[in-house]
């Protein structure tokens, strides 16, 4: 049918479930393509394999439709086109087993009566039923199996995701209070900056001044002497 799911979060189990009913469908088409050469109770045998092969479709549909709503709505519209294709194929496949089973005289041969069946029949029943309920509760375990290992598995990414995070915060917050210090050190070194500035035009004027008083004592020297 449709390309299988891309890995993304929430669709993994999905696409387990995907893949089974392929299986079981394909199983169902073997059964639908060998009921029509059977009789008797080979027949009545494989309409009851294809009918337990779709009760197993249904539950697996179920499951997709459940599992469908945890996909990200950018996948969702894609998923439904395709679940609807799978349900419309099983529905399909339910249809013609249906058909092939009505024809009760061929199914069940000679020994078909409106009267009830022989001990040995019900008893041959009552173990198919059986071994359908044991089968069925056997994939339901290993479903729920899956489900628990995913849980798991996402809430130990989810605790892993936690811990970085937080270790980000405290880096973040260790940056924070660098960068407080470091402009405070900043300001100290302005500070120290204009006061050197300061001094160094202070200590100029007073050179100047004790330069001018010396030329001015020269003068007064040399005018003195010519006097």
């Amino acid at each position: 049918m449709s390309n299988p799911l891309d890995t993304e979060a929430g669709s993994e189990l999905f696409s387990s479930y995907e893949a089974e009913l392929k299986l079981v469908q394909a199983d169902i088409l073997q059964k639908l393509d060998q009921i029509p050469e059977l009789s008797g109770e080979s027949r009545k045998s494989a309409v009851s394999q294809a009918e337990r092969a779709l009760e197993e479709a249904d539950e697996l549909l179920d499951s997709m439709r459940l599992e469908k709503q945890n996909i990200p709505s950018s996948s969702r519209a894609k998923v439904n086109q395709r679940f609807r294709n799978y349900e419309a194929d099983v529905d399909a496949q339910r249809r013609k087993l249906a058909s092939l089973a009505s024809d009760r005289a061929v199914a069940f041969g000679s020994r078909y009566t409106d009267e009830p069946a022989g001990a040995s029949d019900a008893h041959l029943d009552q173990r198919q039923q059986l071994l359908s309920g044991t089968d069925r509760l056997d994939r339901s375990t290993q479903r729920l199996k899956a489900s628990q290992a995913l849980a798991y598995e996402t809430e130990t990414i989810g605790a892993s995701t936690l811990t970085d995070l937080e270790m980000q915060r405290e880096r973040i917050q260790h940056t924070t209070t660098v960068l407080s210090d470091s402009e405070g050190y900043v300001d100290r070194s302005v500070k120290t900056l204009r006061g050197m500035a300061r001094r160094m035009a202070t200590n100029r004027l007073i050179t100047i001044s004790i330069i001018t008083v010396l030329v001015l004592l020269i003068v007064a020297v040399i005018i003195s002497k010519f006097r």
